[in-house]
C-alpha cells in the first residue's frame, strides 16, 4: 500500500492555490495600469479652473437677518431645554 503525507499533499495543495492567487493578482494589476493609460489617452482630464480667492454669496440682507435670527432662536432654545 502506497502511504500518503497528508500534511505534504496539504502543502501542495497551499502553494498551488496561493500561486494562482498571486499569479491572477498580478495580472489584474497590469490589466488595470493598461486600462488607467487607455482611459487617459483617449478621455483626458480637462483641467479645472480653481481660484483660491473667496467669492461671497450673493445674499440680501433680509436673509441675512432671518438666518442670525433662525440660528439664535435655536441657540436660546438649546440653551433653555438641556439638563444641568
Amino acid at each position: 500500500m502506497e502511504e500518503v503525507n497528508l500534511v505534504t499533499e496539504a502543502l501542495k495543495f497551499m502553494v498551488l492555490g496561493m500561486g494562482v492567487v498571486f499569479t491572477f493578482l498580478i495580472i489584474m494589476v497590469f490589466v488595470l495600469k493598461f486600462q488607467a493609460k487607455l482611459i487617459a489617452k483617449y478621455f483626458p482630464e480637462k483641467p479645472k479652473d480653481v481660484s483660491n480667492e473667496w467669492k461671497p454669496k450673493n445674499a440680501t440682507e433680509s436673509e441675512d437677518k432671518a438666518t442670525i435670527a433662525a440660528i439664535t432662536a435655536a441657540i436660546i432654545h438649546h440653551n433653555n431645554h438641556t439638563t444641568r
